[in-house]
């Protein structure tokens, strides 16, 4: 039997996003996404197959968002790749919970593949190749998504913090000063200032 034309792709991957984002990544089955959608369980797998193909359609909606074009060839490299950066952590920011299927599916992304090539042809006009080019994609992703899944779930003005804060100096003295000097660091600070020091790195 055909599968009906009203829930596409994009409406099957709007209502598995609702449920992360109410619910945590936890919360994602077919029975809760059925129930969003209003339609039995067994009628959703009329579309998709198992929940590994929900989590695909998942991750393929929040990445569309990601601007994946070169930016301007004006300003420096580092400038350029911190662009694109910026567009990445802006769209798998804004749902924060599906960082992990980020990584499973990335793979399986032509967003991910269109960034990552605008990425190292930066990278590559910038004189970085061989190993170090692999090494500096691989690092720009690695970052990012650390960076976003502490940013949303162990932020520097949570709790974490405030514990480290309450230790004895005598036996921590650099982590408890360091974690009080946290507090005045914002998000956005915090994100670039990680990227300059990586990108620093690069010795270019």
């Amino acid at each position: 039997m055909p599968r009906p034309r009203s829930l596409t792709p994009d409406r099957l991957a709007s209502a598995a996003l609702a449920v992360i984002d109410r619910g945590g990544l936890a919360g994602l089955s077919m029975r809760a996404v059925a129930q969003e959608l209003g339609v039995s369980t067994m009628g959703l797998y009329r579309y998709v197959q198992d929940r590994e193909e929900l989590e695909r359609l998942v991750v393929a909606l929040v990445l569309s968002t990601v601007d994946t074009e070169p930016p301007d060839p004006g300003p420096p490299w580092r400038e350029q790749v911190e662009i694109m950066v910026r567009r990445l952590r802006d769209a798998v920011g804004a749902h924060p919970e599906v960082v992990p299927l980020t990584i499973a599916h990335r793979h399986h992304s032509l967003e991910v593949m269109r960034w990552s090539e605008t990425v190292l042809a930066i990278l590559t006009e910038a004189g970085v190749e061989g190993w170090r080019r692999v090494v500096a994609l691989r690092g720009l992703l690695s970052y990012v998504i650390g960076a976003i899944q502490l940013e949303h779930l162990g932020a520097l003005s949570g709790p974490g913090t405030t514990a480290i804060t309450g230790l004895p100096p005598a036996e921590f003295p650099h982590l408890t000063r360091t974690a009080r000097d946290a507090r005045e660091v914002g998000a956005d600070e915090e994100f670039l200032g990680g990227l300059a020091l990586l990108l620093g790195g690069l010795g270019v």
